[in-house]
């Protein structure tokens, strides 16, 4: 297992469709899950794509609860009209985050790493960490999604100010 170097906003590989995976099973991509879900969990991420680790396919991994778990050649199709907007931030973009709007409820199916086909609905946070990965695979970036870049911040200055509109709040 290795700890993989993430590629930051501004690298070419964030911004490229990625390639399906011809095999989830062999020793390569198995060994890619592995060290994504290391490196996502040494980052302290709940998800994470191979474009983020200079790897320009289509698997993510995501933490499940305590689970981990590696989805190759995902799909991903919205349930419904409703959208929530939430915070989200990204390793590949550290120390910001943003306001962004996305489906409150999901259909996903690809293959696992045993190359079985899988597939369930997510909404909350595992449909929004679903998407936001998924994107990552499509060559997009969080900060494309949003609407409104004055709710873009970085996290000291957000929590500064929350913190202190809760005060005013209090009083």
């Amino acid at each position: 297992m290795a700890i993989l170097k993430i590629a930051r906003l501004g690298h070419p590989v964030l911004l490229r469709r990625a390639e399906p995976v011809a095999d989830p099973t062999s020793p390569e991509m198995r060994r890619l899950a592995t060290d994504m879900a290391e490196t996502m969990l040494d980052a302290n991420g709940l998800g994470l794509a191979a474009p983020q680790v200079h790897v320009p396919l289509r698997i993510f991994v995501m933490r499940d609860g305590p689970q981990v778990f590696a989805l190759f050649n995902p799909e991903i199709t919205p349930l419904g009209e409703e959208r929530e907007a939430g915070w989200e931030g990204c390793l590949s973009i550290p120390g910001l985050r943003g306001e962004v709007g996305r489906a409150a409820r999901i259909a996903w199916k690809g293959l696992d790493a045993e190359g079985r086909a899988v597939s369930g609905e997510a909404e909350g946070m595992a449909a929004r960490v679903m998407q936001h990965e998924y994107d990552h695979l499509e060559g997009l970036l969080y900060p494309m999604r949003m609407t409104d870049l004055s709710r873009l911040g970085f996290v000291e200055e957000l929590a500064r100010h929350q913190a202190q509109a809760g005060k005013e709040e209090a009083r």
